[in-house]
């Protein structure tokens, strides 16, 4: 059941994304009085459709994907005699057509980020600087000579930085050394840190937490903490005496008690209380471990909005923008080799998990993730490769320095290159979610 499930967001999800995206190449054409013979959803057969003026618009078998099938599009067509021919056309406008369907996807991630902050819009405040509140043992800011209460002066430059600008630094630069002048003790020091790849999180990792209260975020039932007494949104204040100011104080001292009970100082309100809790050894985790059923968690200081239209698209486009860069840097990295390609890309199957957990988890969610999906594809189809977007806008931009059309030979050969290469990646794709969903 939670397959069909998956499923059907994902063609939600996908569906939305081709329509758009096609539409972008198919109003350009029109724009332009190109022929357009096929605005087909889906790949392979026909499988439904109608015809209105000159265009067949249909729903194909294979629903991974769309196109517009211009006039003159593919080499090899004579319509030398046809004026509406995409290849009779102007390079710059053939480009704007070919360069329409990603920008379309940039302007829904755009729109749907820009309505979410105008409905509802939460700013993390920061009080005071970037104070580190914990160092993981043999992690690479340890490694650097990183030390717990180290006030982040600047980081590659930039002075005074938020820890959303440190979390955001650190996840997308796995293996790339960032440069930070510390406060420690009034003087200012320096410390080297290369974060590693972090495969459950999908990025950088440098192995430290920033100061700040901790809350409770969720407390399981029948385990010990909430036998104890303890509640969702209580302030955890210290454990045996230890005044707690990041997540893993509480892990590191439930994990070297080995069972021991611990004792939780928590605000409630106006209420200061203290429980002692006994760990249970959970055998199902991945990694077996002590447990006491806490999910700790910063406790942040967020302030919920409603922007107006100007505002929101304003940060709408600085987020997006923030994204892209992401996944740029990502793209770059596994080109580079410093990043896993397993890791970072991921085929339907994937996609199909993650549009049925976001629609599970509410509107927000999805929309969210429709937002990454669009950006994603919009950055994809740019890339450079023959058969995409970029590659056609690539080859005419060659033309264009050239002064000169690229030959038939060269074109088709270029062209059956991408095909096998994306191919390729769409095989290495299944095979990396199929992969997943099998155990060991």
């Amino acid at each position: 059941m939670a397959a069909i499930h998956n499923f059907f967001w994902f063609l939600v999800v996908i569906g939305v994304m081709i329509l758009v995206h096609e539409l972008g190449h198919f109003w350009a054409a029109r724009f332009f009085d190109v022929r357009v013979d096929v605005f087909s959803f889906g790949f392979g057969t026909r499988l439904l459709g109608f015809r209105r003026g000159e265009t067949d618009y249909r729903i194909s078998a294979i629903p991974f994907g769309g196109y517009v099938k211009m006039a003159g599009e593919q080499p090899g067509e004579d319509v030398s005699d046809d004026p509406r021919a995409f290849v009779n056309k102007p390079r710059w406008q053939r480009m704007i057509v070919a360069f329409a369907g990603p920008l379309m996807n940039v302007a829904l991630s755009i729109a749907i980020l820009a309505g979410l902050a105008m409905f509802n819009h939460q700013k993390v405040v920061q009080e005071g600087p970037s104070v580190i509140g914990h160092i993981e043992l043999n992690s690479p800011a340890a490694k650097a000579g990183v030390e717990k209460g180290d006030v982040v002066v600047s980081m590659n430059g930039e002075k005074d930085p938020s820890w959303e600008d440190i979390g955001f630094k650190t996840f997308q630069s796995p293996y790339k050394t960032l440069n930070l002048t510390l406060r420690r003790n009034g003087q200012d020091v320096t410390a080297h840190v290369t974060p590693v790849f972090n495969e459950r999180e999908g990025g950088g990792d440098a192995g430290w937490e920033e100061d700040g209260p901790i809350q409770a975020y969720s407390v399981s039932p029948d385990m010990p903490a909430a036998k104890a007494g303890i509640q969702n949104g209580d302030l955890l204040t210290a454990i045996d005496g230890r005044p707690i100011r990041s997540r893993y104080t509480l892990l590191d001292a439930i994990k070297q008690g080995a069972g021991k009970p611990v004792t939780l100082e928590v605000q409630r309100k106006d209420q200061r209380l203290t429980f002692t809790v006994a760990p249970v050894f959970n055998k199902s985790e991945a990694t077996p471990r002590w447990m006491i059923g806490i999910a700790p968690e910063l406790k942040r200081n967020i302030i919920t909005t409603r922007l107006s239209l100007v505002p929101a698209l304003a940060e709408s486009v600085r987020e997006n923008g923030k994204r892209a860069y992401l996944i740029v840097s990502f793209l770059q990295g596994m080109v580079e080799r410093r990043l896993p390609a397993k890791s970072m890309l991921q085929g339907p199957i994937g996609i199909a998990q993650q549009s049925g957990q976001a629609a599970r988890e509410g509107p927000i969610m999805f929309l969210l993730l429709m937002d990454m999906v669009s950006l994603n594809l919009a950055i994809f189809n740019l890339l450079p490769i023959p058969v995409l977007d970029g590659g056609m806008i690539l080859l005419l931009a060659i033309e264009m320095i050239m002064g000169r059309d690229v030959s038939l030979a060269a074109k088709e050969n270029i062209l059956k290159v991408g095909f096998v290469f994306l191919m390729m990646v769409v095989v290495f794709v299944l095979y990396n979610d199929i992969s997943k969903l099998i155990p060991g």
